[in-house]
């Protein structure tokens, strides 16, 4: 059980977890702020957080457990603003998408309180941000990817171990480093193909004919290109060299198929289709 909850970013992400703690009694008082006083109120108001705070700081103040929920980008000056009030006894965690420029932001920042912070990587969301749609159960069922370094408190790793697993939650640990190679082939590749896709789509006059016709395998493949485009292009910019290698390999794939495909090789086709489908068949997603 915390005392405190101090949630910096009341969006999607940060107010499922103050849900979350809350309904899991793993939390008394919620204390939250956000960069808009427009979302701390509603999420005030939906009894996402119990108290307003006016500035990241005074989030933090009292609280024995801070959650770090705002856009990659932002971490570093988030935790400038916070670190004062940080102590010994304070878990710090976020949930950004990337990990190895969150670490080098908290390097850069958190001088000595620096072991009080375990970097974490929920792989949960939805396409629609913003507190409106936070949900106590987002995390129930999830995998978590912890990436701690080698000044991460011992008391603090386990503490955040124990927390996500009280929520429901599969906990691993990775480098920030095979972390962010990792996610950049299951998660950031799939996002950015999903979005040039429907791009190359809309250059097209016959759009709308198209999508009208469009059935499961479209909502499928589809579905991640609704998601929010500044969390991803954060994203994106944070973890530049690892997407833009997994990009070099899909090209290469691409045009593989492309090649069999112009030259009239059936044969070659449904090889390159076999071996795309094998390995997609043996994929077995986390048990829940």
């Amino acid at each position: 059980m915390f005392e405190q909850l101090g949630l910096i970013g009341c969006g999607l992400m940060g107010g499922s977890f103050a849900l979350a703690l809350k309904k899991a009694r793993l939390v008394k008082r919620v204390v939250g702020y956000s960069k808009s006083p427009s979302t701390t109120e509603k999420a005030r108001s939906m009894g996402v957080i119990d108290v307003e705070a006016p500035s990241a700081l005074l989030a933090v103040s009292g609280a024995d457990i801070v959650l770090v929920a705002v856009p990659v980008a932002a971490t570093e000056a988030t935790f400038k603003a916070m670190k004062h009030l940080i102590t010994n006894q304070t878990l710090v965690m976020d949930v950004g998408s990337t990990k190895r420029d969150v670490v080098e932001a908290a390097r850069r920042t958190l001088g000595p309180q620096l072991g009080t912070f375990v970097p974490a990587h929920p792989i949960a969301g939805k396409e629609q941000a913003g507190v409106e749609h936070a949900d106590a159960n987002l995390y129930q069922g999830k995998q978590v990817i912890l990436t701690p370094i080698e000044r991460t408190l011992t008391v603090h790793l386990q503490r955040a171990e124990q927390l996500w697993r009280a929520l429901g939650c599969q906990v691993k640990q990775m480098s920030p480093e095979a972390h962010d190679s990792a996610y950049a082939a299951v998660s950031h590749l799939p996002h950015l193909l999903a979005f040039a896709y429907m791009n190359g789509l809309s250059e097209q006059r016959q759009l709308n004919e198209f999508l009208s016709l469009a059935g499961p395998g479209f909502r499928d493949f589809t579905r991640i290109a609704a998601s929010d485009p500044k969390v991803w292009r954060d994203i994106f910019a944070s973890n530049k060299d690892e997407l833009l290698a997994q990009s070099r390999h899909f090209r290469h794939a691409l045009l593989a198929i492309e090649h069999a495909v112009a030259m009239g090789k059936p044969d070659d086709v449904a090889r390159l289709i076999d071996l795309a489908s094998q390995t997609r068949k043996g994929w077995k997603p986390p048990a829940p």
